[in-house]
């Protein structure tokens, strides 16, 4: 009890943050809703500028281990909860079409990472967070991975600012882009859902799309080309975990010691599990439990994750100095542009192959 009656004043300090942080989120100034930046965003800046005005809070006996703890095992909790949002039959089916373009975009961003992470000579956890958030879901993927690959808190601030940068930018700029360039809606929707980073940035970008197009239907399939692409976390954690357990071993067999409950992250295995809950309750004939389920349960496990998350980053954000962030982001920000430019390439390739680009719904 004492140790977890020690971790309450870290972990509300982070609650009260991330409240704000989801608030704040909420409002529109001058008709630009403040979702396309994110409560995870707000709440992780405003644990970096508290730290910077006040070093020693994070740091002090009475929010250390509440903040430690909020960074590490409410971020899994977090991503386990995410879990609950993903019917993978659903997904499957409605986002088959799109496969090849999320295949393929996926896939240049994580070889454009490994491949500038040799040439630029950086971190390599940090160029893999970067190359995952930017070809899966942003901050969600990289929430899911820095556990995996045992990332610190000022390797997962520096993705996450990446990340949010050119999620403002590709929000701001893809729906004019695309219409410019003669996009289909159909076309724009599929292009929203593989070259935008993060679902808060996908439903704006379509969203404003909808309005330029003059027509409904835009945001929830690029909603559904994210949720198909997102579950790509699934098999690069997985195997980003195996590799990372093969190396701890090697080392153990060298006269250290190996445990693969130290090593592999589980927290994965739960994620995995709470979306198989999801998909085998969607196949239950309709009852007052899948209408609960799909109606009230579901929303508020996406809530929770995306609160939880928030939660997290504040807690990287106090443990951040952003100084230093500063000082080392130009090759954190070079790469996340270079995997930003190949996915909208790819994208937009991979549209004129399959025949998507100039549909319409």
């Amino acid at each position: 009890m004492k140790s977890v009656s020690a971790k309450i004043p870290g972990v509300a300090l982070c609650a009260v943050i991330a409240g704000l942080a989801t608030a704040l989120s909420g409002i529109s100034v001058g008709g630009f809703s403040l979702e396309v930046v994110g409560a995870p965003v707000f709440a992780i800046l405003t644990g970096m500028v508290i730290t910077l005005v006040c070093p020693s809070l994070a740091g002090k006996e009475t929010f250390s281990g509440g903040v430690k703890f909020t960074s590490k095992k409410i971020l899994q909790w977090a991503v386990i909860i995410l879990g609950f949002s993903l019917d993978l039959g659903t997904i499957a089916s409605v986002g088959g079409k799109s496969l090849p373009v999320i295949i393929s975009t996926i896939s240049i961003s994580l070889i454009v990472a490994f491949l500038l992470c040799r040439v630029l000579r950086m971190d390599g956890k940090v160029a893999t967070l970067i190359g995952v958030g930017s070809s899966i879901c942003g901050g969600s993927a990289i929430a899911a991975t820095a556990p995996v690959i045992d990332a610190d808190d000022s390797q997962v601030a520096q993705s996450i600012s990446v990340i949010f940068l050119f999620n403002v930018l590709a929000a701001l700029i893809f729906p004019a882009f695309g219409r410019a360039i003669g996009f289909g809606s159909e076309g724009f929707a599929v292009f929203a859902g593989t070259a935008v980073n993060d679902t808060s940035s996908v439903t704006a970008a379509a969203s404003t799309a909808e309005s330029i197009y003059g027509v409904d239907g835009i945001l929830s399939a690029a909603v559904t080309v994210k949720l198909t692409r997102t579950l790509a976390i699934i098999p690069i954690t997985l195997a980003l975990a195996l590799w990372r357990t093969r190396q701890a071993k090697k080392s153990g067999g060298e006269g250290g010691k190996f445990s693969i409950k130290q090593i592999f992250p589980f927290f994965i295995l739960y994620f995995i599990a709470a979306a198989l809950i999801t998909t085998l309750v969607g196949l239950l004939p309709d009852s007052g439990l899948t209408a609960f389920y799909g109606g009230r349960f579901v929303p508020a496990m996406k809530w929770l994750a995306k609160f939880f998350i928030a939660m997290a980053m504040c807690a990287i954000g106090l443990n951040t100095n952003i100084v230093d962030l500063v000082k080392k982001g130009g090759k954190p920000i070079a790469l996340g542009f270079c995997c930003w430019a190949a996915i909208t390439a790819m994208s937009i390739g991979m549209q004129h192959l399959t025949g998507i680009f100039y549909t319409d719904l």
